[in-house]
């Protein structure tokens, strides 16, 4: 039987079949999806490029560096399965209002507390850990308004959200020359709560939802293989893609003695293309299959890293970083291709699972590259790993696709 889905307002009338991406969905909630994801990655990346001046307020090693910009990574990724299970229960947009207000409040009370500590960061890092877990609720809340043909395009652009990085690369650094460091906390707080308003009013729940399920029913995804095999792809994608969004202001300041602004500078157009091609990688996928954007991805994902682990000068590095988050960025949509195809009836759990396995590859990277610096003097070793990382999730992907070919039924491209 084919799937119906719901016309545009989604407000009771009868089931229409997609047609063209804009008819097949609901376009407000795809914008406040993206401006939500948007707003919360800016914030979630924030203790990166303001990381050259924590550490010389607080005297920070290089490991304590390293693991500062990589808590919130983490904590991200363990509150994406906490927010998979909510958007299940309760629906993603009230698990979405949730999280943001907690975000909100705890920036608010970190402004008028003030961070004095390598542990007040860390704490922070936890806080901030909420909006990275946004990814479990945008992209769902998005996701089940279009059909199997389209759902590369809406999670791309409900996933172009990660364009926030940007944002905190560009502004953090200057802002926090003006007004100190601290204060920028305080700051963020403004748009955080201009995007809350506009989501309430914006986004709405799609009608066909799956119904709630017992707990232990949320985990069933991970008793197949194929759960565990998408996990490990978007660990080296998007893991790539947020470490390298969360390490690079550290890495320039430290490698080539930039200004903690031109650092900014130079982190926001590397994540700028990551981002931008996010929906691209979507759109490509479904056109060609996620499989073949995804085999391309990792290719020149692992040159890339591996590349920069040998790069003399600033230029080199930049365009290796550029083309690795090119590549990453394309991933993470090409990924999210492929989930959907696979376990529609989980996506709010299987969302969850995969965004957590993409923040534990983020905080692995962020982390090692502080632990390399301080024990070898150079960031090359911890390129190096994950470029080898990639190298075996291609393998991995060749391994699996005849099955996934053969065996998934959408009618998608795979």
């Amino acid at each position: 039987m084919a799937t119906a889905y719901w016309d545009r307002e989604g407000e009771g009338a009868a089931p229409v079949p997609a047609t063209s991406f804009w008819k097949a969905g609901h376009t407000p909630t795809l914008i406040a999806a993206f401006l939500y994801f948007d707003l919360a990655f800016m914030v979630w990346v924030l203790l990166g490029p303001l990381a050259p001046m924590i550490s010389k307020t607080l005297m920070l090693t290089p490991a304590e560096k390293g693991l500062m910009v990589a808590v919130p990574t983490l904590a991200g990724a363990l509150l994406r399965v906490v927010n998979g299970l909510l958007v299940d229960r309760i629906g993603p947009k009230l698990s979405g209002a949730i999280s943001q207000v907690i975000v909100i409040i705890g920036l608010f009370t970190a402004w008028m507390m003030g961070v004095n500590s390598f542990g007040g960061t860390l704490a922070l890092g936890v806080i901030l850990g909420f909006a990275g877990a946004s990814f479990a609720i945008a992209l769902p809340l998005a996701s089940r308004w279009y059909p199997p043909e389209h759902q590369g395009k809406a999670m791309g652009l409900a996933g172009m959200g990660n364009s926030g990085t940007v944002l905190a690369s560009l502004f953090a650094p200057v802002l926090a020359k003006i007004f100190g460091w601290n204060a920028v906390l305080g700051l963020a707080c403004i748009p955080l709560t201009i995007v809350f308003v506009v989501y309430m009013i914006m986004a709405k729940d799609a009608p066909n939802a799956p119904p709630a399920k017992k707990l232990v029913d949320y985990f069933e995804p991970l008793k197949q293989a194929d759960a565990w095999w998408l996990m490990g792809f978007y660990a080296v994608t998007f893991g790539g893609f947020v470490g390298l969004a969360a390490s690079l202001p550290i890495y320039f300041t430290d490698q080539f003695g930039l200004t903690p602004i031109v650092a900014g500078y130079c982190t926001a157009g590397c994540v700028f293309a990551g981002s931008l091609v996010r929906p691209m990688g979507g759109a490509l996928a479904d056109r060609i299959g996620g499989v073949k954007t995804l085999t391309m991805v990792l290719i020149v994902a692992a040159l890339a890293l591996a590349g920069v682990a040998f790069a003399t000068t600033l230029v080199g590095a930049l365009g290796l970083f550029v083309l690795a988050m090119l590549a990453l960025g394309t991933g993470n949509g090409s990924v999210f291709q492929l989930v959907p195809q696979r376990f529609q009836a989980e996506i709010g759990v299987m969302t969850g699972l995969v965004g957590m396995a993409g923040g534990i590859g983020g905080f692995y990277l962020a982390s090692s590259l502080g632990i390399a610096k301080q024990f070898t003097g150079s960031f090359a070793s911890g390129f190096l790993i994950f470029a080898g990382l990639a190298v075996v999730a291609l393998l991995g992907l060749l391994l699996v696709k005849g099955k996934w070919r053969a065996t998934w039924t959408t009618g998608a491209r795979i």
